[in-house]
């Protein structure tokens, strides 16, 4: 799937560049490809795999901090001014001659140089690996959000794919039927002009026609807005058209229907989602409990200074001198105001919540897959009562249609039965439509949005 991916992803971008990217190019694609194309180009998606990039340079932060903190430093001074350094006028520092109580001397010289490494190795922090661990843990839940944006994605353009095609298909009903009303208005003006037909008979099926033009602007808007939808769910700039490969009939197998019906669900994104926040609190919980415990670091210091009076004399290296320290500190935590029995206690009411959601989330995934299962058994069973519908409303137009050409119908029922006709094939759209709403809805309640890909 990853190759398929790369591969479409490929081809589309080198199509965009030798194609000039002129007005309007248009993009041939089936429901598969739109997905794919999604998977890598919705903004969704795109920003939850860079929260995993993200979440892997966090382990790496974490990690860092166990590892030994090394830092130098280089230094120049001046004093314009060296310090002054009081001391009493007794001996045997006293100065007869000088009446004041203190004595002014300057300590120190007008450059000083200096280099230094500081090292520093945590030895014990429980803290650390608690934290670590958090690190890689979230960096899983980020995995599992990727999971979900891709979920979301093939959910929704899943469904605006639909509404394309549907729409599509009002328009060719549509054009249709505007290319038989106009045919049966333009025998009746016939028969009005010969004097066997009265105005109004002209005037009943101007009306319908009008109705069935205006039905048929409509699609046509519908389907434009619907294919906005699709390419803003798939991330295809808005320069580009797109073209449906596929039909309503090739997406729609019944027996698909039917065997999804049956189908048994599998752990849902959502449920391993809270399992790792579950996780994460506890972790957080036993983050806070070590910090109750003493912390262990070693620590090294060298360096080497020098001094002058002139710049050029202290870079003589008769006037460096080195040091070094070599300590081990041992930190006990005392008292912190109670914060970390706050944050403790904080800690064990998130998971309590964690656990009330965990129940809540089970209970509400049962209900999604009993609704979506009902809707869609609802929906075929409609679908199959507007198909029939539909072929007897056309058996009466016909029936109509025949009457009135023999002269033994009216033109209200050739009108009647055309309007009903239309609203059939509607009604018949609208029902295929729902189930194939339903199909995703079943689908994202079992788990099985992205399998249902490879069917």
């Amino acid at each position: 799937m990853r190759v398929m991916k790369n591969y479409l992803l490929t081809l589309f971008t080198f199509f965009l560049s030798v194609s000039g990217i002129s007005a309007q190019e248009v993009v041939e694609l089936n429901l598969r490809e739109s997905i794919t194309f999604a998977m890598e180009n919705n903004v969704n998606t795109k920003n939850a795999r860079l929260e995993t990039l993200i979440s892997k340079a966090k382990v790496k932060e974490t990690t860092a901090t166990g590892l030994p903190q090394i830092t130098g430093a280089v230094n120049l001074n001046y004093n314009p001014e060296i310090p002054v350094v009081f001391l009493p006028n007794q001996p045997p520092f006293g100065d007869p001659t000088n009446p004041s109580e203190v004595i002014a001397a300057r300590f120190g010289v007008s450059y000083q140089s200096g280099v230094a490494v500081n090292v520093t190795q945590m030895i014990f922090d429980g803290s650390f690996f608690v934290g670590l661990r958090a690190a890689k843990t979230f960096q899983a839940l980020t995995q599992l959000d990727v999971v979900k944006a891709e979920n979301d994605v093939i959910e929704n353009v899943k469904k605006a794919f639909f509404g394309v095609l549907v729409n599509q298909e009002r328009i060719r009903l549509a054009t249709a039927n505007l290319s038989r009303i106009d045919s049966l208005l333009s025998e009746t003006k016939s028969i009005y002009e010969a004097g066997f037909a009265e105005k109004i008979d002209v005037s009943r099926i101007q009306v319908q026609r009008n109705n069935t033009y205006t039905q048929a602007e409509r699609s046509k808007t519908a389907y434009e807005i619907s294919k906005q939808l699709l390419k803003l769910q798939m991330g295809l700039p808005p320069q580009y058209d797109i073209n449906i490969t596929q039909t309503l009939g090739e997406l729609n197998p019944e027996d698909e229907l039917l065997g999804i019906l049956t189908m048994e669900g599998i752990n849902r994104v959502e449920i391993d989602q809270l399992n790792t926040n579950l996780e994460l609190v506890n972790l957080d919980l036993k983050y806070n409990t070590a910090q109750y415990m003493p912390t262990i670091d070693i620590n090294g210091f060298i360096q080497r200074t020098g001094a002058g009076n002139s710049l050029q004399s202290v870079y003589n290296p008769n006037n460096w001198f080195s040091s070094s320290l070599l300590g081990l500190r041992l930190e006990v935590p005392i008292f912190d105001g109670l914060a970390k029995s706050a944050k403790i206690q904080k800690n064990r009411l998130q998971l309590n919540q964690l656990e009330n959601q965990k129940i809540f989330l089970g209970d509400n995934i049962a209900l999604e897959i009993y609704e979506a299962r009902t809707s869609l058994r609802n929906d075929l069973y409609i679908l199959e009562v507007q198909r029939e519908n539909m072929a007897l409303a056309q058996e009466v137009f016909d029936m109509a249609k025949i009457k009135y050409k023999e002269g033994v119908g009216s033109n209200f029922e050739v009108v009647e039965a055309d309007a009903a006709l239309i609203e059939a094939e509607i009604n018949f759209l609208a029902s295929l439509y729902d189930g194939l709403i339903a199909k995703v809805d079943l689908e994202k309640a079992l788990g099985i949005l992205k399998t249902s890909l490879d069917n």
